[in-house]
């Protein structure tokens, strides 16, 4: 008998640049740019904070620090989605 070994996906997602604009992302050889002017809850945060982030599904993305939940379509068309951040 033999067992086998559980088997996790996992995806790849950098942050590659922080600058005083936004942030930059690399995923499946895609760079992704969100501005702060869009997601402002990343502006005040900690670099640890910003480079946390998971991918648990294709195209979904996880910051457990601050526990934001993005999508790509969300980063690469902001304005498609109205409920944004509050904060100022």
């Amino acid at each position: 008998m033999s067992s086998l070994a559980h088997e996790t996906n996992t995806f790849t997602v950098e942050v590659t640049n922080i600058t005083t604009h936004g942030i930059w992302m690399l995923t499946h050889d895609k760079e992704l740019f969100l501005p702060y002017e869009d997601f402002p809850w990343f502006k005040d945060q900690t670099i640890k904070a910003i480079i946390t982030v998971e991918e648990p599904s294709s195209g979904h993305f996880y910051w457990p620090e601050i526990d934001v939940d993005l999508t790509e379509e969300i980063i690469k068309h902001p304005k498609r989605f109205p409920l944004q951040s509050k904060i100022p």
